[in-house]
């Protein structure tokens, strides 16, 4: 069986293809980039290194031959990745493939977050397009927060505009452990998996995790979608970049991303990674 990987050489897609190497034969693993020279690594292992855009169908197809399962990584590329979902999709059918896994948003086709849209395009394309499927909708990965550490060392304050809202993080690896153990396994044929941390934290919380890993007392500071604007505005950012990090702190305090299924450490075999330890702390005893 030949698993393929797009996204190969990114965060997520390069913690899958080395989970994915614990259980297959190297060259049954195919890894799709956009850039060779960033899969040498990979290709030194023993994986197939293959290079297609999400933006080129006819490469696509080319990078896709021979492949039995499909990772579908969404694309980085807000307001273009509707079309470039596409693309991989149709190029699968033509290849041959048999069963395409992608990874969605959180309740994709009923939430109000903001990055939802896309996403629920693409699962209704990927649902009508004949082919096997498996949907996996990743929660917040709790790496999102280790740049704000670098701020509350400096200032002890964790500014954000999202109440006591909760959020069911869990880490790249953790989710990348469940993506590979629904390539690699067996009966997750047109299913929907929500996947996230076993816990959902808030921003109390998450200030304390950030505090027992910088050794300093952080606060968390909540603040009102317009401050926050402004806040984010003065530290550099445009006023479209900032007005899009509130809407997300604004779904966030609605609840949209504190949803707790066990999905994810089912697929696993064991609990997601805690707070404390995904922001680079040690595990709390």
């Amino acid at each position: 069986m030949k698993i393929a990987v797009t996204g190969a050489t990114g965060q997520l897609g390069r913690l899958v293809v080395q989970e994915l190497l614990q259980s297959q034969p190297a060259g049954d693993i195919v890894a799709i980039v956009r850039d060779a020279g960033k899969a040498a690594g990979l290709a030194a292992q023993g994986v197939q290194v293959r290079v297609a855009a999400y933006d080129d169908p006819a490469a696509l197809v080319e990078a896709l031959a021979g492949v039995d399962r499909l990772l579908l990584i969404s694309g980085s590329e807000v307001g273009r990745r509707i079309q470039q979902h596409q693309n991989v999709i149709d190029a699968a059918k033509v290849a041959g493939v048999r069963h395409v896994v992608y990874t969605s948003a959180p309740k994709a086709t009923t939430t109000t977050l903001v990055l939802a849209p896309e996403h629920k395009a693409t699962e209704e394309y990927l649902v009508n397009s004949g082919l096997t499927y498996t949907i996996l909708r990743i929660n917040w990965y709790t790496e999102n927060y280790l740049q704000q550490l670098d701020v509350v060392r400096q200032t002890s304050s964790l500014v954000a505009a999202v109440g006591q809202g909760r959020i069911a993080s869990a880490t790249r690896a953790d989710f990348a452990a469940g993506v590979a153990a629904v390539l690699a396994g067996t009966g997750h044929e047109d299913k929907v998996y929500e996947l996230g941390g076993d816990y959902a934290w808030n921003f109390d919380e998450l200030a304390a995790a950030m505090s027992e890993v910088i050794g300093k007392p952080v606060t968390y500071q909540p603040v009102d979608a317009v401050t926050l604007v402004e806040i984010l505005k003065g530290a550099g950012l445009d006023e479209g970049t900032a007005g899009f990090v509130a809407a997300l702190d604004g779904s966030i305090a609605q609840g949209v991303l504190a949803e707790t299924t066990g999905d994810l450490s089912k697929l696993i075999g064991r609990p997601t990674t805690g707070l404390v330890e995904g922001l680079g702390g040690s595990a709390r005893p």
